[in-house]
């Protein structure tokens, strides 16, 4: 399979939970397929082969700026990295909607923080934290 059709079903997925959590968080098919994390284990999976198949094969490494630039001039060393971001953002906004639901905090007021942790993932969860800091029941302070 070629990196581009990896990357096209790896965004489908991603986009298909994204849109679940959005319009249908409660939906049983949402819970079992997203919230349950069934779709970022999946793409955690692709970037597991990808990462054992191809991370020795990319120049470059983590130890400094420039080298971190040539790692991703591989396609398949980029594709691993977009799939790290697609895996962790829909992890963190699934677990955004779990908490607020826990919670009782209007799905109304995550959906800006869900748009935001597909685009900006760690300033949307800043955001989603002082959002359940004011709009969270006292009565769920203690869960996790």
């Amino acid at each position: 399979m070629q990196a581009e059709q990896i990357f096209s079903i790896a965004n489908m997925l991603a986009i298909v939970g994204w849109l679940l959590i959005l319009v249908l968080p409660r939906w049983k098919f949402t819970r079992l397929i997203v919230l349950s994390g069934t779709i970022p284990l999946l793409l955690s999976v692709a970037y597991l082969v990808l990462i054992v198949l191809f991370f020795g094969k990319a120049e470059g490494g983590f130890d400094s700026l420039g080298n971190v630039m040539k790692l991703f001039t591989n396609e398949w060393a980029v594709l691993a990295g977009w799939i790290h971001y697609l895996a962790f953002d829909l992890y963190v906004g699934s677990w955004e909607v779990r908490d607020a639901q826990r919670r009782g905090i209007s799905h109304f007021l995550v959906i800006p923080c869900l748009v935001l942790t597909f685009l900006f993932g760690p300033i949307a969860l800043l955001l989603y934290s002082i959002l359940r800091f004011f709009a969270g029941s006292k009565e769920c302070d203690n869960v996790q």
